[in-house]
């Protein structure tokens, strides 16, 4: 197999034609190898220690890329071209022999004919491997070969060919692989049934294609199923992204230091438990203004420690940007600039405005997306590194792109929050979801579906939807980062819609305009009124089961689904009703509809 050069937007090498994936390239396949491969000298650094302190030992790094035309030594992605066999389109030729043209790889038969790669390749059920299927192997093995020595010990190896029959319709039965020397054929439709590739004694080599023989140390057990080339099971790439943001610790760290050093604090933890400790709290908790039970729970170390908090990257976020909103107008010009703006004074309906505590403006923000691995065909099969080199096991290489742009961020009323999502049939509504996320296998992944989650997770596909119209930007070009959790000694709820741009130093400001408040506010109406009547209600609104493994209840694509690169769970975790109400559930935001179509 030999190597190919070949380059990509940067955003397209992290996904979806990151390490492992298959890129079509001008009519030819190709596959990207592990980062070992690349010429690190092409491939500068990235510096995010918020990223690194969740990947743990490694280095990040941009893919080799250039601009204008590519020359010998223009620093490029190096590709393989998988998969090896193809078929003329012409001759109808089958091999994986491949020559020179003027001294380049050439994609050409000897009969002129362009070589177009085959449609079907092998993957591994659990191990995340993938290889050709040898297809001269497979031609002669099947029924008529245990009946015939003379396709059983064929040795024609340029006799293959791969037919279309029009005499057998248009199913796998009318593609046909014939070999011309023993004249056995065997139709493709005898490839997809279950076990066929190990009935023919075709096994899993236990590597991916770049890699050598000698690479493999133990076989691999796992059997082979024969995929469609282009399958999106093929690749399953595991990434992970952080906004490049000055960590802040939680209001509850803050809190506890300062009751830790109250010059009474260590009377409560000696008395442990005792009833001068029930007093002292109380007066540590007025000179504070905290609560006596907080006061005790620090004593008794019941709280969560601070470091255990910030290894999730959306904790640090949740309090840089708490920060930011206290201080309104930003003017530090750095990577990370929130304006914060008040609702103080503002018209539009107050059930909306009550629920929202603060708005900001994000006119600059860095991100930087990293690949970890990928898997292949299961979503719980093994995790390939994006790095298989030697010094993979101290000292990895993650590939990695920087990204800078620009969004909104809303934070909800927690008060207020809390006592909605305690009602009863909100629990229920969000229960649902719940126990359905714990009968996946695979659902284990995604955050966990509790009501404000749900809620503010389904007014960001909204709002997603809305601004497309509004921003100038196209509604794949938004990300959502939803911060939604009660479980946190910090309890967080709100969201933040950003767009962001790597093939630029930022974007174009059509986003943090629509954050004023007084442009904002309409929008959200307006977007709440899209999502009022969608075009399969009455279905929709009444249903429970939509979306990949029923994990949506009323939420479809002509109300609340966007592109999947711009949800963090791929559409998944939705519902209408807890954000405008139903017929036996109250919704986060019911009342503001009613509350604008009111007659004045």
């Amino acid at each position: 197999m030999e190597k190919i050069r070949h380059d990509l937007r940067l955003s397209e090498t992290i996904s979806p034609f990151g390490v492992g994936a298959i890129v079509d390239v001008r009519g030819e396949s190709l596959m990207a190898p592990d980062t070992s491969w690349w010429d690190k000298k092409f491939a500068h650094e990235i510096s995010c220690e918020r990223l690194m302190a969740r990947l743990g030992a490694g280095v990040l790094r941009q893919p080799p890329a250039h601009a204008g035309r590519a020359a010998k030594e223009t620093p490029a992605l190096p590709y393989w071209r998988f998969p090896a066999w193809r078929f003329c389109e012409r001759c109808d030729k089958l091999s994986k022999l491949t020559g020179r043209k003027k001294g380049k790889w050439s994609n050409t038969c000897d009969c002129g004919g362009a070589l177009v790669p085959m449609r079907y390749v092998a993957v591994c059920e659990k191990g995340s491997h993938i290889q050709d299927i040898n297809w001269f192997q497979w031609a002669h093995r099947g029924r008529t070969a245990s009946l015939n020595e003379a396709v059983r010990f064929c040795r024609d190896y340029k006799a293959l060919r791969f037919h279309k029959l029009a005499t057998r319709g248009e199913g796998l039965a009318a593609l046909v692989v014939k070999c011309y020397g023993c004249k056995n054929e065997r139709k493709l439709a005898e490839l997809v049934t279950k076990g066929a590739l190990h009935q023919d004694g075709i096994r899993c080599a236990g590597r991916q294609p770049w890699e050598p023989e000698s690479s493999v140390k133990n076989p691999c057990p796992y059997e082979l199923v024969a995929v469609q080339r282009g399958a999106t099971g093929n690749y399953i790439a595991d990434r992970i992204s952080a906004l490049d943001i000055p960590e802040e610790r939680p209001q509850s760290a803050e809190t506890a230091d300062k009751i830790r050093g109250h010059m009474l604090f260590r009377t409560v933890v000696t008395d442990n438990g005792g009833p001068q400790s029930e007093m002292l709290a109380q007066l540590i908790a007025n000179d504070l203004g905290v609560t006596a039970e907080t006061v005790l729970g620090v004593a008794a170390g019941e709280e969560s420690p601070a470091g255990e908090l910030l290894l999730d990257l959306k904790d640090g976020e949740w309090s840089a940007f708490l920060k930011k909103l206290d201080e309104g107008r930003d003017r530090t010009g750095s990577d990370f600039v929130v304006d914060g703006r008040s609702l103080e004074g503002l018209a539009g309906p107050q059930s909306l405005l009550g629920k929202i505590s603060g708005i900001g403006q994000v006119r600059r923000v860095r991100e930087v997306r990293a690949l970890r691995g990928f898997r292949r065909h299961d979503a719980e099969a093994k995790l390939i590194n994006a790095d298989l080199g030697s010094d993979r096991s101290y000292r990895p290489t993650y590939p990695a792109v920087e990204l800078f742009g620009e969004g909104i961020f809303l934070r909800f009323d927690e008060e207020k929050l809390a006592a909605w999502e305690a009602q009863p049939e909100v629990q229920a509504r969000a229960g649902i979801l719940k126990k359905r996320r714990a009968d996946s296998p695979w659902a284990g992944r995604l955050d966990v579906p509790e009501p404000r989650y749900i809620a503010l997770h389904t007014l960001a596909h909204l709002l997603i939807r809305r601004l497309a119209f509004a921003s100038g930007y196209a509604s794949a070009s938004l990300q959502e980062r939803i911060y939604a959790n009660s479980d946190r000694t910090d309890k967080t709820a709100g969201i933040l819609i950003y767009t962001a741009a790597g093939d630029a130093q930022g974007t174009l400001g059509g986003l943090v305009r629509l954050g004023d408040p007084k442009k904002l506010i309409p929008l959200l109406v307006a977007a709440l009124d899209d999502a009022d009547f969608c075009s399969n209600d009455p279905v929709c609104i009444e249903s429970d089961r939509q979306g990949a493994s029923q994990l949506n209840l009323s939420a479809c694509h002509g109300c609340s689904l966007v592109s999947e690169t711009s949800c963090e769970t791929g559409n998944r975790l939705l519902d209408r009703q807890l954000v405008l109400g139903g017929s036996e559930v109250r919704g986060l935001l019911d009342n503001v509809l009613t509350d604008v179509r009111r007659p004045r």
